[in-house]
C-alpha cells in the first residue's frame, strides 16, 4: 500500500522493502552498464510507487 494511503493506525506490520528480480533484468541488459541502468530505473520506480506515484504520473515527469 502506498505511503500516501497509510492511516495513523499502519502500525504491526513489518518494513517496506523492494525486491529486485535478477534473471529479468539480466535478459534486457547487453552489457554490465545497461543492468546497472535496468536496477536504477526499477528501484526508482519502486520508490514512486511507495510515496503513490502512479505510472502515468511518471510518464508526465519524463521518467519513462
Amino acid at each position: 500500500m502506498p505511503l500516501t494511503n497509510r492511516g495513523g493506525g499502519y502500525s504491526g506490520f513489518l518494513p517496506d522493502k523492494i525486491t529486485i528480480y535478477r534473471a529479468p533484468l539480466e535478459r534486457r541488459a547487453r552489457t554490465p552498464e545497461e543492468l546497472a541502468e535496468q536496477v536504477r530505473i526499477t528501484v526508482w520506480h519502486e520508490i514512486a510507487h511507495h510515496f503513490g506515484i502512479d505510472d502515468d504520473r511518471l510518464r508526465e515527469l519524463g521518467l519513462y
